[in-house]
């Protein structure tokens, strides 16, 4: 959430191993910034959008790790007990284009890894690494990646607190107790660095990223075909979330969310409090798949529009997680259709059912 992050496309979910409840707790920084083994799937994930050279730009990276239940008693060094999964994009907004690149392997041997301590992720040359910056508990997160055809080297900055999501951070995404998850954000970050396009480096002018960590036993009730989620960054300093879980028949299974007005509590959405009505679909031309690419989305603070930027910015990661998703820069309007956010839009199980194994 990016319930995938959004990510969760991960073999290592099996539907016939049971999955207990997740504790409440208090979740504790730094410590929970970093990465959870014990769990079977976990993800990072930083989209946010940028000007570099007077023009509109989307990013996206993400970072899954997903932990094989078949091999944790494997003694071999060379036994995969960690998978780590990695995912680029760069969308062009002005060009009507968007670039994507993929990563895989096996954490250990120097090539991948995911630290517990804090968030220090890995995979070849792509990395995420949280460092604390000056005030109590504020981050800035530094992304690497140089990717088919573009670049990222970004810092985001932390401009407000963490925002725990659900109860205090533990997230119901299903009608059981044990489709949740560890979830918070940190929105309305400040971007700076670089991007790369065809071995042109643009310095980033302004911008705003979402960061998302959430970690997992498990999250699809078997009737989800896949999920619908947004995080904006508003305008006025607030950050808006909303998902839901969907059926076949595109009718809403769960759903949730939050609002935080700057400088106040967040506010969760009940799984009845949010409603996601399509207005215009887009029909990919790679997969077949027919996508929703601008949204009404009801919520407690008010019905929103919420409207893609590029409709193409559907990600093929079948050389990865296995997933055909879309996931892209959007704008969000108000009732009288003035602009009043930016965010990201991630919708799967359109291609097909979404499979967590």
């Amino acid at each position: 959430m990016a319930i995938c992050r959004r990510a969760l496309l991960l073999g290592a979910l099996a539907w016939g191993s049971p999955a207990l409840a997740l504790p409440p707790r208090a979740l504790a920084f730094p410590r929970d910034h970093g990465s959870h083994p014990e769990l079977r799937t976990e993800w990072w994930y930083i989209t946010g959008h940028a000007q570099a050279e007077g023009r509109p730009w989307g990013f996206q990276i993400t970072f899954f790790r997903s932990r094989v239940e078949s091999t944790q008693g494997l003694r071999s060094a060379f036994a995969a007990k960690q998978l780590l999964f990695a995912h680029a994009a760069l969308t062009d907004v002005q060009g009507q284009r968007q670039l994507h690149d993929q990563r895989i392997a096996r954490a250990g041997f120097g090539i991948a890894e995911a630290a517990e301590d804090d968030a220090r992720i890995r995979l070849g040359g792509w990395s995420l690494v949280r460092h604390a910056a000056d005030a109590p508990g504020a981050s800035r997160y530094a992304l690497q990646a140089q990717a088919e055809g573009f670049g990222l080297a970004l810092d985001c900055a932390s401009t407000q607190p963490v925002l725990l999501q659900g109860r205090a951070g533990l997230s119901r995404k299903g009608p059981q107790e044990a489709q949740a998850s560890y979830y918070y954000s940190q929105p309305q970050l400040a971007v700076s660095g670089t991007l790369t396009l065809a071995g042109r480096r643009m310095p980033v002018s302004a911008g705003r990223a979402w960061m998302d960590h959430e970690w997992s036993e498990a999250l699809m009730h078997p009737d989800a075909v896949g999920w619908d989620w947004i995080g904006m960054n508003l305008a006025d300093g607030g950050a808006l979330t909303a998902f839901r879980l969907r059926r076949a028949d595109g009718s809403a299974l769960w759903a949730g969310g939050s609002l935080r007005r700057a400088g106040e509590a967040a506010r969760p959405f009940g799984p009845h409090e949010v409603a996601f009505t399509p207005l215009r679909h887009w029909e990919s031309g790679a997969s077949g798949a027919r996508y929703p690419v601008e949204w009404r989305v009801q919520t407690p603070a008010g019905a929103f529009t919420v409207r893609a930027l590029l409709d193409d910015q559907e990600l093929d990661s079948q050389g990865s997680t296995g997933a055909i998703y879309w996931e892209g820069l959007c704008a969000l309007l108000d009732a009288a259709g003035q602009e009043v956010g930016r965010g990201y839009l991630e919708m799967t199980g359109y291609a097909r059912r979404l499979q967590l194994g």
